[in-house]
């Protein structure tokens, strides 16, 4: 008696190129409809983001003050909550990790402003937002430390 071989192939079958193109087109379709929809939650988060920022800067500088006494002066900055000031009134107790462990940077990569004494309070903070020059609206609304609802 003889065998049959059995094609092994048989049932076997790759995607054609016509349904590739359509799932191409279906996920295209779907990109559509939700990526519009991401980009204002995005904007949120960041928004989000630069008020946490700011309360985060806002203890950093009272401990800073509960410390030495006094806030960093403008010309210090807020580097001198990561390191310690080499020029104005230099701190009294400095701790040897700092107060801050990275640069205060808003969501959008530029720093933020610190004025002290400050216009609104002992200081101030503030971001200009998305597009980085005052005023504006929507997600270039500028955020700043003595407007926070926290």
């Amino acid at each position: 008696m003889k065998k049959r071989a059995m094609n092994k192939g048989a049932g076997n079958h790759g995607f054609t190129l016509i349904e590739i193109m359509v799932v191409i087109v279906i996920i295209g379709i779907l990109a559509l409809a939700i990526v519009p929809n991401l980009i204002p939650k995005v904007d949120e988060a960041r928004v989000t983001r630069a008020v946490n920022d700011i309360d985060a800067l806002k203890t950093a500088l009272k401990l800073y003050r509960l410390d030495n006494g006094v806030y960093p002066s403008t010309e210090q900055g807020l580097e001198a909550l990561i390191e310690a000031p080499t020029v104005g009134v230099l701190p009294k107790k400095y701790p040897s990790g700092g107060y801050l462990e990275q640069p205060a940077i808003d969501p959008w990569g530029n720093k933020y402003i610190y004025i002290s004494p400050g216009l609104h309070g002992d200081f101030d903070i503030l971001s200009y937002g998305a597009d980085g020059v005052p005023d504006g609206e929507d997600v270039n609304k500028d955020i700043t430390s003595w407007d926070l609802q926290l």
